[in-house]
């Protein structure tokens, strides 16, 4: 539980670096995180620094509710024609279980 706050404490630090438009570097989450009377594990600050170093925060952040709600144009085209292999796929599956049940017996038994 203690490493999750730890995570957490970083990712509130870095926002905080975020909307005053500074980088987000291991020194200065340390000293947030030392402002704010947090004691860190020390490599915690050095994770989220790398870890963000060439992502823009504040964009990542105003992107968050435009993921992928709809699907592309082409993914919906190629859904029906997907939904018409499914069946041959399935007759498929189960002429092999019907083969591998064949083959199971081997000609000799437990008892022969």
């Amino acid at each position: 539980m203690v490493g999750q706050n730890d995570e957490l404490a970083c990712v509130y630090a870095s926002l905080i670096l975020a909307d005053d438009n500074i980088g987000i570097t291991s020194d200065k989450i340390s000293a947030i995180l030392k402002a704010a009377n947090y004691d860190i594990e020390p490599y915690w600050p050095g994770l989220f620094a790398n870890a963000l170093e060439s992502v823009n925060v504040r964009d990542l952040v105003n992107n968050i509710g435009s993921g992928a709600s709809a699907p592309a144009p082409g993914a919906a085209a190629a859904a029906p024609a997907a939904a018409k292999e499914e069946p041959k796929k399935e007759e498929k599956k189960k002429e092999e279980k019907k083969e591998e049940s064949e083959d199971e017996d081997m000609g000799f038994g437990l008892f022969d």
